[in-house]
């Protein structure tokens, strides 16, 4: 378990195992919010989730266009929780693809095989909770 170190941030937070929720826009903008493993950098502020191309989530974002669009993670734990807020694309180059899966198995284990998964990248611009990570 990881353990706050100043008012609100707990560096660990994001790197033990537990599931978490992306809340993505539907075209109708309505919010789709779904259980999904999150890997989280604090050096580069980027959030990743893995999925198939074809589910609702990776729909969501595509349906925004290349800009992108508004998302968010968000774990709890007890009382520690924390939300990522930031802008998410859609990744499918392979590299992007194999990056994504290397650090969900370090935080999960490891995906299942499949040849449709996207990434789906969350640049985090603000970090709320009682579990921030590092730099918040």
């Amino acid at each position: 378990m990881s353990t706050q170190t100043s008012a609100g941030v707990d560096p660990g937070f994001w790197e033990e195992r537990r599931i978490c929720f992306l809340t993505t826009p539907r075209p109708d903008g309505t919010p789709h919010l779904v259980p999904v493993g999150v890997t989280y950098d604090p050096r580069t502020r980027i959030a990743r989730v893995i999925s198939s191309r074809s589910s609702k989530k990776v729909r969501n974002v595509l349906a925004a266009g290349p800009e992108g669009v508004r998302a968010a993670v968000s774990q709890a734990e007890g009382r520690r929780w924390c939300t990522l807020e930031g802008t998410a694309v859609v990744r499918d180059d392979p590299e992007s693809v194999a990056d994504a899966e290397e650090r969900y198995t370090r935080r999960y284990k490891p995906p299942r095989p499949n040849p449709d998964r996207v990434v789906v990248e969350i640049a985090v611009t603000r970090a709320l909770g009682t579990a921030r990570p590092a730099g918040w």
